[in-house]
C-alpha cells in the first residue's frame, strides 16, 4: 500500500457516522467512495455493538490504506467474545447481514486477531483511478 490515513474514535453508536464522513472525504476523486462508506459503516457499526469497544470508555480505529489499484478499509475493535463471520442468508433476522453486504462489494476481506482485539478489513478496487 502506497499511503495510510487512520483515525480513532469513541466506541458510541454516533461516532459510526464521523467514521463515515472520515472515510468519505479520503476517497473524494480517490476511489469508490460509496462502496467504502458501506464497509466502515457496517465495521464501525459491528464494532461498537459486538466487540469491547462499545464498552464504556471505548474506541475503535479506522485505517484507510491506498494502493495503486486497492483501497483497504480497515476497522480495530477491542476484541470481544464473538468472532466476526457471515451469517446464513436465509436467515430472517434484521441484524447480521453486513458482512454479507461487505463481501458483496469487496474484492476480499477477512479479520487478523490481536491480544487486544481484533481488525475487519475489505478490499475495494480502485477503477479509473
Amino acid at each position: 500500500m502506497r499511503s495510510k490515513w487512520c483515525r480513532a474514535f469513541p466506541g458510541v453508536a454516533e461516532e459510526v457516522a464521523q467514521a463515515r464522513h472520515f472515510v468519505a472525504a479520503l476517497l473524494d476523486g480517490r476511489g469508490p467512495v460509496d462502496d467504502a462508506v458501506l464497509v466502515v459503516s457496517e465495521l464501525a457499526t459491528n464494532a461498537v455493538r459486538h466487540s469491547r469497544s462499545g464498552a464504556p470508555g471505548g474506541w475503535f480505529l479506522v485505517v484507510v490504506c491506498f494502493g495503486a489499484d486497492l483501497v483497504r478499509i480497515e476497522v480495530v475493535d477491542e476484541g470481544g467474545e464473538r468472532v466476526p463471520h457471515l451469517c446464513d442468508v436465509t436467515s430472517q433476522e434484521e441484524s447480521g447481514r453486513g458482512l454479507l453486504l461487505i463481501a458483496s462489494c469487496a474484492k476480499d476481506w477477512g479479520v487478523k486477531n490481536w491480544p487486544q482485539g481484533r481488525a475487519v478489513w475489505a478490499d475495494l478496487v480502485r477503477e479509473g483511478v
